[in-house]
């Protein structure tokens, strides 16, 4: 026991620095998808389109096709992948995605014409299925199993943190840079960064230390890559950490058990839904809203993207524990989804092209959301469970990706084409808003946990849900 103490403290003091090369990685990796971002609308649109067309339902209606089956391809792969990285570690899981990366944009960096810009298509829709969010899903997997649970939170935020500033940077860029270079220079940074993680990022962080837990390792057998003497120090011979192993493949079961033993879990995960089912529709309507309503451009998506994204950032970094502390995590979440409601409503009446800009200041609304969901699922299951919990959300998360195209790119078409059913070319934002509302009202009827003490039939390791109640 003091030997555990001793190196636990021994490794605090390490830990959040050493975590530098996966930030890296990811803030390469983020600067690398945002810089394409605000120019995609663009290219779309004069590739698709007739020559000087603002809009054309085509290039809403493939983009909303390719969200979804993206969506449907993560919501396969993420489980998977997170599978996998357990078995042959994070670096090489990493290895595939950041590599496929490179095509897409090396194709529009080169040429944009239709041809071309189908090429680009048709290689991003199939890549994406494999590689969209599988560097963040893996960065949170290896924090979760890296950093002890005090501190994980404000690695989580940092982590979180990073991810904006990337696209801060990334966006910024984007701003300057003429579309041909923006693409250029994408498909270099994912270079960089595959090159980059490959040479300096460890497989885990305290490697030194397991010559003290030989015996740890070998209850487990070849599970070598996931225990942790820090992730689980408690967890030597519990139930949990062999019901862990023997129910590795069981996904759908694992999931359904969890949804039983905690009504807040299934709670959250509706929140989810709907948060992410709204965040979906934002994306295959607003750009082409901005674009057809006003006759926006790169630039001004550019512009547009950076300020949420700082006001984001300045949220992550500095406001979000302040307030999950002041105002508890529940709370927070109702708050944030009411964000997201306002936000959407505003912008589906814009009235004139700085209304947009304006509404900017309800970014952190959607920064707050998830981040609270998943502190909230985290505290529903034990620490063997982290994974399946993390990894349902994320399957949650994609089918309201994948559900959302449906519903909203044919609504956006409609509303932005010369003969909709009425004037209202915000029509699908307000649908948006509307299923905000849902999410939002869901949140309000998630109850506190109960305590530590009913929760034990649940969760062999109380000791840790104790230590989390300290920290509510």
């Amino acid at each position: 026991m003091g030997k555990r103490g001793e190196r636990e403290g021994k490794m605090e003091g390490l830990e959040m620095g050493e975590l530098i090369h996966l930030l890296t990685t990811v803030f390469v990796s983020g600067f690398a998808g945002f810089l394409t971002t605000p120019a995609i609308t663009d290219v779309t649109v004069a590739a698709l389109c007739s020559p000087g067309a603002d809009e054309c339902s085509l290039a809403v209606y493939l983009s909303g096709f390719q969200q979804a089956a993206i969506g449907l391809g993560t919501m396969v792969m993420m489980p998977v992948m997170g599978n996998l990285s357990d078995k042959y570690g994070i670096k090489a899981l990493l290895t595939l995605p950041m590599a496929l990366s490179i095509i897409p944009p090396a194709i529009l960096g080169y040429k944009r014409d239709r041809d071309f810009f189908y090429a680009y298509y048709i290689s991003r829709t199939l890549t994406a299925m494999v590689c969209e969010g599988t560097v963040d899903c893996l960065a949170y997997a290896y924090v979760a199993e890296n950093i002890s649970e005090i501190k994980r939170i404000s690695a989580f935020s940092v982590l979180a943190g990073v991810k904006t500033i990337s696209s801060v940077c990334g966006t910024l860029a984007a701003r300057f840079l003429s579309i041909a270079s923006t693409f250029q220079i994408a498909a270099v940074s994912w270079l960089i960064g595959l090159v980059y993680m490959r040479v300096f990022l460890k497989e885990r962080l305290h490697d030194h230390g397991d010559d003290d837990d030989d015996g740890h390792h070998h209850h487990h057998g070849e599970h070598h890559g996931e225990d942790h003497p820090l992730a689980e120090p408690i967890l030597k011979d519990t139930p949990a950490a062999k019901a862990r192993v023997f129910n590795k493949n069981s996904s759908l079961k694992d999931i359904i058990s969890l949804m039983k033993t905690s009504t807040v879990f299934v709670q959250a995960l509706v929140v989810t839904f709907f948060s992410s089912f709204s965040d979906s529709g934002m994306q295959s309507a607003f750009l082409y809203f901005l674009k057809a309503r006003f006759g926006f451009n790169k630039d001004q998506f550019a512009d547009l993207m950076l300020l949420v994204s700082i006001i984001g950032s300045i949220t992550q970094l500095f406001l979000l524990s302040i307030l999950a502390s002041a105002m508890g995590e529940r709370r927070l979440l109702s708050l944030g989804l009411l964000m997201e409601v306002v936000n959407t409503a505003i912008v589906s009446v814009s009235w004139s092209a700085w209304v947009p800009y304006l509404t900017t200041v309800f970014a952190p609304g959607a920064m707050i959301v998830m981040p609270s969901v998943c502190n909230i699922a985290s505290k529903q299951v034990g620490p063997g469970d982290q994974g399946k919990a993390q990894g349902c959300i994320s399957g949650v998360k994609s089918f309201g990706k994948v559900i959302a195209p449906f519903v909203f790119s044919p609504v956006t078409a409609l509303f932005l084409s010369d003969d909709p059913p009425f004037y209202f070319p915000g029509f699908s934002l307000l649908c948006i808003s509307l299923s905000s509302m849902i999410g939002f009202i869901q949140s309000l009827v998630i109850k506190d946990d109960p305590p530590p003490s009913s929760n034990q039939t649940i969760n062999p390791s109380s000791e840790e849900e104790g230590v989390n109640s300290t920290y509510r």
